[in-house]
């Protein structure tokens, strides 16, 4: 069966390149092309776009380093992998540092080993160029919008001179209501999205004539309405709405206005994203859980005896694999939380034991730098929370304090409660942090520190952030350089009454 995918591989010696192009064939890869030569190899990156790149490392005039540094500068997506002998095992690291090429193979190589790098390298590559053009989709997506609101606000602002000319000439719709909820007046793009004239208008219920697509009960003190929509009944259509509150005073009685903003646009723009987090899904967590499975199969014997530099490799291979899967897990818990597609599931349970079951679970990673944990005495206190999504915040808190406290120190947990308010206090002694860096500490992939305090991605504590905001609650931290930090969360009206054990 033929595999597609276009092939270049570069070797100063011609029994090599002849050796892989031979195997190759046999494997089923129909686009290979061959060079003893780098600089006739970066005349043809040049001209021809290729899926996957196998440079040798020991070659005159160019070493594969330097050669695969020109080829990134051609084709910046395609995938590379890296030849070497096993004395140049620290030149290889170093080509994965500097190039960020995605695999080095030792010579002499394992024929079902290199053909599967080469399998993983192309799709490496599809999927790249794959994300790519969901990316591009979104970001044009996103400049209509920008553009669509930044036109918005343009003519909001050329009417400011005018009241009346300003409510009859806005995009959105505008009604106002009196204390009873009957609208009293209307705009006209109001009646457009009604698809009534004012006198059909007049005189209803506002909160009668949209409707909740969640059927969630409506707080008169939110000031902005989501999930609302109004039924086109001529047209046979729903329009989706998003409506903004603002509570005003005229001759002494209370009215609400009533900004109306038809959302189509911004709906398609979300099953734009949608698409790409399901291509995401798809294209990464599937095949990356199947190469997790299949490389745990391999090393516990399943598939047959394997030697013990091969486990190595596949050891290698599987904890590269389920890094990628937790980062794209991550990404994935980030996305539900800011689409609104993830809801708590709020039950009782005692916080202390929660936090307690954590830092059993987090133990064995104390022991390389003698740490332990205090959790300071305190009241067992039962909160009203989704326990899975508090444990969560609690584990990032405590790991974070892990990586950065010094040898033998110590990790403390303060449990207090204020009113039904609970709050939780993880206090470490390590290299600490400065004003600057706090403020960066619980955004989007940002490690929160100049001195790159680790090398993750800077999901963990965003994603606490969103969960402890979800449920209306805070997060923040404190701390100087070399005198530790305090990361801090409090719940607010958490605390279930009468649930207070002494």
């Amino acid at each position: 069966m033929l595999i597609t995918g276009k092939i270049v591989i570069v070797d100063d010696e011609n029994m090599v390149t002849k050796t892989l192009k031979t195997l190759l064939k046999i494997e089923g890869f129909s686009n290979v092309e061959t060079f003893n030569d780098p600089g006739l190899a970066l005349e043809h990156i040049k001209r021809e776009s290729c899926d996957l790149i196998i440079s040798d490392f020991i070659m005159p005039n160019m070493n594969g380093i330097e050669f695969l540094s020109k080829a990134k500068q051609f084709q910046p997506d395609t995938t590379q992998i890296l030849l070497t002998g096993y004395a140049d095992k620290e030149n290889a690291i170093r080509a994965i540092n500097e190039v960020g090429i995605f695999k080095y193979i030792e010579k002499p190589w394992i024929n079902d080993d290199i053909v599967i790098n080469i399998k993983n390298g192309i799709e490496r590559t599809r999927l790249k160029g794959q994300l790519k053009d969901k990316i591009e989709e979104l970001e044009i997506a996103n400049k209509k919008l920008e553009e669509y609101s930044k036109s918005l606000e343009e003519k909001v602002q050329e009417r400011t001179k005018n009241l009346n000319t300003i409510i009859e000439n806005l995009a959105d719709g505008l009604v106002m209501f009196n204390g009873n909820n009957i609208i009293v007046q209307a705009n006209e793009q109001a009646k457009i999205l009604f698809c009534a004239d004012e006198n059909e208008i007049l005189g209803k219920n506002f909160f009668e004539i949209i409707i909740n697509e969640k059927n969630k009960k409506i707080n008169k003190c939110d000031k902005t309405l989501r999930d609302f929509a109004i039924i086109d009944y001529k047209n046979n259509k729903k329009i989706p709405v998003e409506i903004n509150l603002a509570d005003v005073n005229i001759d002494n009685e209370h009215f609400t206005i009533a900004l109306i903003r038809d959302i189509t646009f911004q709906k398609e723009n979300e099953r734009l994203r949608d698409d790409f987090i399901a291509t995401l899904t798809h294209d990464l967590r599937t095949p990356l859980l199947a190469s997790i499975n299949a490389l745990e199969f391999s090393l516990n014997g399943e598939l047959g005896n394997i030697n013990d530099e091969l486990k190595e490799l596949l050891i290698v291979m599987k904890k590269s694999s389920e890094d990628m899967l937790g980062l794209v897990n991550a990404l994935l818990e980030v996305y539900r939380y800011e689409s609104g597609k993830l809801y708590l599931c709020k039950s009782q349970f005692n916080l202390k034991e929660l936090i307690e079951e954590c830092t059993k679970k987090l133990e064995p990673l104390l022991k390389n730098d003698n740490l332990t944990f205090e959790i300071e005495p305190c009241n067992d206190t039962i909160i009203d929370a989704d326990k899975n999504e508090i444990r969560r915040v609690i584990s990032n808190l405590l790991g974070n304090a892990i990586k950065h406290s010094k040898k033998d120190g110590t990790i403390k947990i303060k449990i207090s409660f204020e009113n039904k308010n609970a709050r939780v206090d993880i206090i470490d002694f390590g290299e600490g942090l400065s004003k600057e860096d706090i403020d960066k500490l619980f955004k989007r992939f940002s490690q929160g520190t100049s001195k790159k305090r680790s090398a993750s991605t800077g999901l963990g504590l965003y994603l606490s952030r969103q969960i402890v905001e979800a449920h209306n609650g805070k997060i923040f931290a404190e701390g100087e350089i070399d005198k530790g930090c305090t990361f801090s969360f409090i719940l607010q009206n958490s605390v279930v009454e009468n649930q207070v054990l002494s």
